[in-house]
């Protein structure tokens, strides 16, 4: 084996370090690159209630999110009972995965430059859905846009929730952040 061993960097880090933060520094003023915000992790939740009645849709909606993600995701279990929704405590109710370093860069990466493409009728994400400490979460209505999945093996389409965690004190800096790697806001 090669004593020296070759470093992968992901595209969008390499970005982030070469382009992003200088253009940060001179936007918002930052004296010091490590002021600058950066991405924390993203989270992606799929949310299945109907694995109540069929155990089996949540095995499809890990095997589908670990395909997107990249790691095995963590089953999400009811906290309390909700007697309207006919939820009792401590039943599978969803899925969900916390990517972090690289994998979350790789992420973001095929998310922006594949999967928003394939979305239909796509004009962009709403700039609204900042919670007002610099971080975006938005919603997909299907798993299908990924490469990843085989359209040929999907029963069902799944939804699930993509939270973008920065380090931003306010939602300006961190749509600024978004901005400058390309993310697909709505003008």
């Amino acid at each position: 084996m090669n004593t020296e061993q070759v470093k992968y960097t992901p595209r969008l880090k390499q970005l982030y370090d070469q382009e992003i933060i200088p253009k940060l520094k001179e936007k918002f003023g930052y004296k010091n690159s490590l002021a600058c915000p950066r991405l924390s992790k993203i989270v992606i939740n799929m949310g299945v209630g109907e694995a109540k009645d069929d155990i089996k849709i949540i095995d499809k909606a890990k095997k589908d999110l670990s395909l997107i993600a990249g790691q095995v995701p963590r089953v999400t279990r009811a906290r309390k009972a909700i007697s309207n929704f006919k939820i009792r405590k401590g039943a599978v109710i969803g899925c969900s995965v916390t990517l972090r370093k690289k994998m979350m860069y790789e992420f973001l990466d095929r998310f922006i430059s594949t999967a928003c493409p394939r979305i239909k009728d796509f004009r962009g994400f709403s700039p609204r859905s900042f919670d007002g400490r610099g971080n975006y979460t938005l919603g997909i209505n299907e798993q299908t846009i990924f490469a990843e999945i085989d359209l040929d093996k999907t029963e069902k389409t799944l939804g699930m929730d993509i939270t973008i965690v920065t380090t931003a004190a306010s939602d300006a800096e961190a749509k600024g952040l978004l901005a400058l790697f390309k993310f697909p806001f709505r003008r």
